[in-house]
């Protein structure tokens, strides 16, 4: 029998993130509760749709000319009481494409300029789910070019965010020494490894 579940029911009732209970079916028959978090409204649960549109776009940008470093944000993270390594993201915001997010997202989170890059495997830039045993939240990567000056003047007061451009040996060492999110992780161990004159080969695979 393939897991299922028979009704789902609403916990909290709050402005960006709210708990649900899973009335959860096992292989077996068995009706157990299961809770996920979710930034969706009920009827919009990626449970109920199937739907894999992004909610969010996180943005793997290196700066231009030369583009030998990544733009990475060091960001408090309230349930951690923290700070973390990450690539800037943000929610993409109703009329936007995933581009405009990712603008937007980068001058607020850095005071950089984004220009995207076009090129590459479109299905790299499609939605992936992220924690999906705790919520139903996906992400699209989207890939380009930075430049500007680095400024905090649009950030909200609730943010506490620390532009840093890394260099291939920051990049590694981050990843050796730091605390960072997995997907940070999984594209700085690409950016370690990509060559400055064509920092998005990786997304041309020759098989």
């Amino acid at each position: 029998m393939r897991p299922a579940y028979t009704a789902i029911t609403k916990q909290t009732d709050n402005p960006f993130l709210n708990m649900y209970k899973m009335d959860a079916v096992d292989r077996n028959g068995k009706t157990f509760g299961y809770y996920f978090a979710t930034r969706k409204n009920d009827g919009e649960l990626a449970c109920q749709t199937s739907a894999t549109s992004p909610d969010g776009a996180v943005i793997y940008a290196v700066t231009e000319c030369p583009s030998d470093r990544i733009v990475l944000i060091k960001q408090y993270r309230y349930p951690l009481d923290r700070y973390i390594y990450e690539l800037p993201a943000g929610l993409i915001e109703p009329g936007e494409t995933i581009a405009m997010t990712a603008s937007r997202e980068l001058k607020e989170e850095t005071g950089l300029t984004f220009r995207e890059y076009e090129g590459g495997l479109e299905a790299f830039r499609r939605a992936f789910f992220q924690a999906q045993g705790l919520c139903d939240e996906s992400n699209a990567l989207v890939f380009g070019y930075a430049s500007g000056e680095i400024s905090d003047k649009k950030l909200e007061e609730s943010e506490a965010i620390e532009p840093v451009l890394a260099d291939k040996r920051e990049a590694l060492r981050i990843l050796q020494e730091e605390e960072l999110s997995i997907r940070c992780a999984y594209m700085l161990m690409q950016f370690v490894n990509s060559d400055p004159e064509k920092p998005f080969a990786f997304l041309n695979p020759s098989l």
